[in-house]
């Protein structure tokens, strides 16, 4: 199985849309898992200025809102879409609020974690704490596979490898570079 052979559920003009990854092929794609209301919010932004920077080059972000962490990610699909473009102006494609860990996970986040359990960490040591505190009793399974928090990041290549998971607390910032080497490769 490929992360190309995944469908995916998007909401446009008030219904639901099927979407085949297929359509990013030969994209490098950094997949999010996402919330409205939590410390990493902000990381909205730096998304955004990534995915402005290296568009143009085959960058895709892949938004996949989550309520398993302390429901931060509050709303409908549409109330988390209007808040995302009016608060942080995201362009960057949006999908329907999905379950990351457990046995209503989406088959999406299942390939990834099974393609890459090892997370680059990062951040600060406070914010690693809280996330490591709260993750034991919001939406793991006790699998060290599960995704520990809102904003954990993984980087597909153009040839659809997962080839880096990134924890919640390292920032668009600290792997632009790494983005940007993706970018070069054909």
């Amino acid at each position: 199985m490929s992360i190309y052979d995944i469908t995916v559920t998007k909401r446009e003009n008030r219904q639901d849309v099927e979407v085949s990854l297929n359509k990013y092929q030969g994209k490098v794609l950094l997949i999010v898992n996402t919330v409205t209301s939590c410390g990493l919010t902000p990381q909205y932004e730096a998304l955004e200025n990534l995915y402005q920077t290296h568009k143009a080059m085959g960058l895709e972000i892949l938004d996949f809102p989550c309520n398993q962490f302390m429901e931060q990610a509050k709303g409908d699909d549409e109330e988390i879409n209007s808040f995302c473009t009016l608060k942080y102006d995201t362009t960057f494609p949006r999908f329907k609020k999905i379950d990351v860990n457990g046995c209503n996970e989406s088959p999406l986040y299942t390939f990834l974690k099974n393609a890459q359990s090892k997370r680059e960490e990062g951040g600060n040591f406070f914010m690693k704490l809280m996330i490591g505190l709260s993750s034991k009793i919001n939406g793991k399974s006790g699998n060290d596979k599960d995704i520990k928090w809102n904003f954990e990041k993984f980087l597909v290549n153009r040839q659809g490898d997962v080839v880096k998971r990134f924890a919640p607390t390292v920032s668009p910032n600290q792997i632009e570079s790494i983005v940007a080497e993706l970018l070069k490769k054909r």
